[in-house]
């Protein structure tokens, strides 16, 4: 793992995220002081991520582990794109995230002030709708047909999640029929991951819909990685077939870089960076992230709905900081979206 001071050197030297094909922190990353160098938590979250790969990359296991002659080739070009920051797939920011991230931030900022903010994009409106109205957010049955109507039924939090869910939509719907599977598995499992840190961050009484939009981040880099490894075989190796064990150590070896290189470059506020870093380097004895927590959680969850090997409720609980009022609550609210 990089030095903490070389690390951040290297990130201001370069003005990008630097990548380093050899790391050890990975996106099932639980703080050290609840048994991270335990050999059963090794190899059940190694489980849980070889399980999540499968069912995303719609792979076995076997095939996952087999051996690429293309895979130093493609991830040595991966790695000189991050580095330089040349990623060909990396979306734009949205037009409207500055000024929504601006009125989200602003604790003075009201339910009235935000309908007027929305309602200046008809698009930025009916898509709005269309995610409240999914099952991630419908409070009961009833239909939201406005915004005020949204904002007064899901609460400032809560609108605020929605708002960040609308934004990134976009970006993770399937743009052929090759990545259509993925692109859906990939939205739901960022979903998943994004109510869970959310709902985490609200029982302890965190800033919730911060999380639930830095949670979702994960989620795009592995749809961005998947795009440039696809872009990379194109060019490179034409002819070949993106082998799905290719992407994996893709996302593996550069999902938080590439999360920070979406933050970076979206000029989101310092204390998304925050968060995502002290999620991918929990500190010795420090607080559990929600972000840890919440992928942690809404993997395991998700991959159950989905009838999927996960992980036992046992292993489950020793893995997250929550007592059981805090799991209790979370859990209820995560399945209830699913």
């Amino acid at each position: 793992m990089p030095h903490l001071l070389s690390w951040l050197t290297s990130l201001f030297l370069s003005g990008k995220i630097a990548a380093s094909p050899a790391r050890n922190a990975r996106l099932l990353n639980p703080a050290a002081s609840i048994g991270a160098d335990e050999p059963d938590t090794r190899l059940a979250l190694h489980k849980l991520e070889e399980n999540l790969f499968s069912w995303l990359l719609s792979a076995t296991p076997s095939r996952l582990g087999q051996a690429s002659a293309n895979s130093d080739r493609v991830l040595t070009e991966l790695a000189q794109r991050i580095r330089t920051g040349r990623l060909e797939e990396i979306p734009r920011q949205p037009l409207t995230l500055p000024t929504l991230i601006r009125a989200l931030s602003d604790e003075t900022t009201g339910r009235h002030d935000l309908t007027r903010i929305i309602l200046r994009d008809p698009a930025l409106t009916g898509q709005i709708l269309a995610v409240a109205n999914s099952s991630y957010f419908r409070p009961n049955e009833q239909v939201i047909e406005s915004v005020d109507q949204a904002i007064f039924l899901l609460g400032m939090d809560g609108i605020r999640s929605v708002i960040s869910a609308t934004i990134l939509r976009p970006m993770l719907a399937a743009r052929n029929s090759n990545e259509a599977l993925f692109a859906q598995r990939v939205w739901r499992w960022g979903m998943a991951c994004a109510r869970a840190a959310e709902q985490i961050a609200r029982v302890q009484g965190g800033d919730a819909s911060t999380f639930f939009m830095v949670a979702l981040l994960p989620a795009l880099a592995y749809m961005t990685l998947r795009r440039e490894v696809q872009r990379i075989y194109r060019g490179q190796i034409p002819g070949v077939e993106v082998e799905p064990q290719v992407v994996r150590q893709a996302l593996e070896q550069f999902d938080w870089s590439t999360a920070q290189l979406l933050a970076e470059d979206w000029n989101l506020p310092p204390r998304y960076h925050a968060h995502l870093f002290s999620a991918e380097r929990p500190a010795p004895r420090a607080d559990h992230t929600p972000l840890n927590d919440g992928i942690i959680l809404g993997t395991r969850e998700v991959l159950r709905q989905s009838h999927q090997r996960n992980l036992a409720e046992e292993d489950l609980r020793k893995l997250l900081r929550l007592d059981e009022r805090q799991f209790a609550i979370v859990r209820g609210h995560l399945l209830g979206n699913l």
